[in-house]
Order: structure tokens, then sequence, then C-alpha cells
């Protein structure tokens, strides 16, 4: 694996990859379980520690950034504290954040998970799921129309959470607009949207969800991931399948042949966030020129590295490096 050490090392340095999709603000409560509530049968938590990080589509960005990729993120927030401390957070962590929009017609979407011993106990979240504004989905289109007419982007990533950004007149010409300038688009999908892009490079379910989307339970044989693919393929046209099939590890078809790659044994934590780590690498990889099967390898064995940590974390490049060793 040397010659993916040496594409680490001096490519993704080199690339400029844009992010457009819903970003949210994750929050931790860490804390310990010591009894249970007099009021209920619910375990009482006594917080000793509060973290706040990007998610969504703003972890994405930060997993490129981690790895040496210049990203550019494109979003739209609410113009409230939430989206002002999600702004700080990206500035903090050099993240070009003039790309993102603050709508009055909107609240930041916001996920907050309670710890104890790094296990989950119960998530809560604070979101609006309804499309954005008219108005706020032309803003967004002009901004990326007019960073694509005067930088080169080597890749899209394209985050759809479901939570507005993305709306269906939008997504079709974006899709329009990055085919013609002939940029590679990645698409990490979600329910609504699950047909709506046609023609990307890659495709990148979850297992649960292309089999939402087919509707059938396929199983994970090499047989039945091959059904998907087609069956996706006869619906997008896109170029090449990326499946995560959690403990099991990850599917690619290079739109020749399928390959399944298998997962590496893990001290697992929490998996949140692994399929933000899979793209962004995957991303990186492809514009560096390595191969689909190889660039699956490298994303599969990030998103298992970002598993062995607490909550929605960033791959680290180093640690990637070693890995690979």
């Amino acid at each position: 694996m040397s010659h993916l050490k040496k594409v680490i090392s001096t490519k993704f340095s080199k690339l400029r990859i844009a992010v457009i999709g819903d970003v949210m603000l994750d929050s931790y409560l860490y804390g310990s379980v010591e009894r249970i509530s007099p009021e209920a049968p619910v375990p009482i938590v006594n917080i000793n520690k509060k973290e706040d990080r990007p998610g969504g589509a703003a972890n994405v960005a930060l997993n490129l950034k981690s790895i040496g990729v210049t990203p550019i993120l494109f979003s739209v927030i609410g113009k409230d504290n939430i989206g002002k401390k999600l702004i700080q957070l990206l500035s903090n962590s050099e993240i070009d954040t003039s790309n993102i929009i603050s709508s009055k017609t909107r609240i930041t979407t916001s996920k907050t998970r309670v710890l104890s011993k790094n296990h989950q106990m119960i998530r809560f979240d604070e979101e609006v799921q309804n499309d954005i504004a008219d108005s706020d989905a032309d803003l967004l289109y002009t901004l990326i129309n007019n960073r694509i007419q005067s930088q080169k982007f080597d890749a899209v990533i394209i985050e759809d959470y479901n939570k507005g950004v993305l709306t269906d007149s939008l997504i079709e010409v974006l899709m329009n607009l990055f085919s013609k300038k002939n940029i590679p688009v990645l698409v990490d999908p979600k329910e609504n949207n699950f047909f709506s892009y046609f023609g990307a490079t890659v495709f990148k379910p979850n297992l649960r969800e292309a089999r939402a989307a087919l509707g059938n339970n396929f199983g994970t044989s090499l047989k039945e991931l091959n059904t998907i693919h087609n069956k996706l393929k006869k619906n997008l046209s896109h170029k090449y399948t990326l499946i995560t099939l959690g403990e099991k590890g990850s599917y690619i078809n290079n739109g020749i042949t399928g390959k399944i790659i298998p997962a590496q044994i893990r001290n697992i934590s929490d998996v949140s966030g692994a399929g933000d780590t899979v793209i962004a690498v995957m991303a990186a990889a492809l514009s560096s020129k390595v191969n689909a099967f190889d660039a699956a390898y490298l994303s599969n064995l990030a998103g298992g590295l970002v598993c062995e940590k607490a909550g929605v974390v960033s791959i680290e490049k180093q640690k990637l490096l070693s890995e690979l060793k």
C-alpha cells in the first residue's frame, strides 16, 4: 500500500473539493450514571463535560481538511445562536464559511447526544425538514456557480441529510452544471431525493438506504450487492456504486465488476459520522487518480478508524498513514 501512502502525503494537499448539503451542530453531554430517577424509571446522568462539533456536511468538510484537502463548503443555516456557534467552530478549524447562508426562515439543525462511558444513551434533535425558501436556493446556486466559474474544483461532494437544503429543483440544476463543467460528483443520498442524482460519479448509500429505496431486503452476498448496483444504475446511470455495510465493510462496483472490502477488526465505540469520513476520503482518492477499488479500500479503512472514538470525529491523516503500514 506504499502507493496510497504516497498519494496521501503528496497529492491530497493539492486538491480543492466542494461540499454541498445539510450542515448541523453536534453537541455532546458526557457524564456518569449512578442511580435511577425517583420520578420515573430512567437513569440520572451527572454531566461533567460538554462539547460541540460541526456535523453533517460540515463534518465532511472537516474530514477533507484533516487529510490535507482544501474544502469549499456550501449550505444554508438559521440566523440563530446555534448557527453562530457552528460558524465559529468551522472558522476555528480554518474552514471557509463565506458560502454558508444564514436564513431568517429556518433554524440551524442540532443534535444533542448524552453519553455515559462512551455509550450513547439518548439523542434529541432540533430541526426543520421543509425545503429551503426559493430565494435561499437561488442564492446558494449563485454562490456555487460563481465559485466554479472562478476556481477549479477537483470534485464535488453532495451530502444530503434530508434537512431541506437540497431541493429537487436545486439538485437538477446543480447536476447539470457539474456535468457541463466535467466535475466528478460524489453523492451521499437519503430517501427523499434518492433517485434525483442522475449521472453522478459515485453513488454512496448505506445498505439500509439502498434496501429501502429499492423495496427489497437484499442480503450482503456479492451476487445480491451486484444486483443492487445494477438496479441503481438502471435508475441513475452513475459510474461507481459504493455501499457501506457496517461491520461487514463496504462494497464497490466500478461499472464492470463488484467487490466486497471487509472491515478491519476494531474496538467499535461509535459509528456516528463514519459515512462522512468514507465519502471524504473516497473523493480525495479518486481526485488523485487512484483506481476505484483502492479508493474504496482507503475510505473503508478511514471509516473504520473513526468508529474507534465516541461521537462524530474526523479522520486523522497521520493515523491513516500509520494504519497503511
